[in-house]
């Protein structure tokens, strides 16, 4: 039986636009599970993203509870959300926000040195997880401004996991990137995966969205459906054939 990282009860979300109230997230019980590949999918507007910060602790609900390990953090303090955040949660973003004054390896360092203090260790994981997604020594001490779309990204990806976070969070990390790359990251994300990373995913890209395990797919705030497409295995025509008649029924 898989064991839950983060689970949702009656999890809400609302704005308030000119007056007006806007229910965006409505009522979702949801369980997240340690190992799996999960892939929020909808059309644009359905709330795919702010599902996905509430989901971090990136922003709050209005109503409902979150809990992550059985503790609520829902109910957290700003400070101790931060603190949550920054040793649970790593984030994977369609622009990449990598600082420009500063190198490739001092911008993975940066988010490291909020939680260790032990700089000889972190540099050793740093280079480690660089090692792994074929950052080499050299693009380590070129700036951001000196690389390519899909080589910050993959930086992105590995300041992301510096903490060795239990859940890593990426809203449309593909996005900005062209084919090939965008291939490249999808790659890094799954290899981590396949090593027992934790991966919650946005995406409205069908290619991106198969290298999931479990889709589930949003509607006007509410999950409409969900889809098992198992471990990930390349070119499984019977993979694209199953995600493809699921977002058919779902009216994507």
């Amino acid at each position: 039986m898989k064991e839950t990282l983060i689970k949702t009860e009656k999890l809400s979300k609302s704005f308030s636009n000119g007056g007006v109230m806007q229910h965006v997230l409505k009522n979702i019980d949801l369980q997240l599970y340690k190992g799996d590949f999960t892939v929020i999918m909808g059309a644009s507007g359905a709330g795919k993203s702010t599902l996905l910060y509430t989901l971090s602790g990136m922003d709050t609900p209005s109503l409902g509870t979150i809990t992550y390990g059985g503790r609520a953090i829902s109910d957290l303090s700003p400070d101790e959300l931060a603190i949550f955040r920054r040793s649970a949660c790593g984030f994977v973003f369609q622009q990449i926000y990598l600082i420009d004054g500063m190198s490739v390896m001092d911008n993975i360092l940066s988010a490291g040195f909020l939680v260790s203090r032990d700089k000889k260790a972190l540099i050793r994981h740093a280079r480690e997880l660089c090692k792994a997604v074929d950052i080499s020594e050299e693009t380590q001490k070129k700036f951001p401004s000196q690389i390519s779309g899909g080589e910050a990204q993959r930086a992105g990806i590995v300041r992301a996991l510096i903490n060795s976070p239990e859940i890593l969070f990426a809203d449309e990390p593909t996005g900005a990137l062209n084919s090939k790359t965008g291939l490249d990251v999808l790659d890094t994300l799954t290899k981590f995966n396949e090593q027992g990373q934790s991966v919650v995913m946005v995406t409205h890209d069908m290619r991106s969205a198969r290298r999931g395990n479990r889709i589930l797919y949003l509607k006007d705030g509410v999950i409409l459906g969900e889809c098992d497409l198992g471990k990930y295995v390349h070119g499984h025509r019977a993979r694209h054939e199953k995600l493809s008649a699921f977002l058919t029924e779902m009216g994507w």
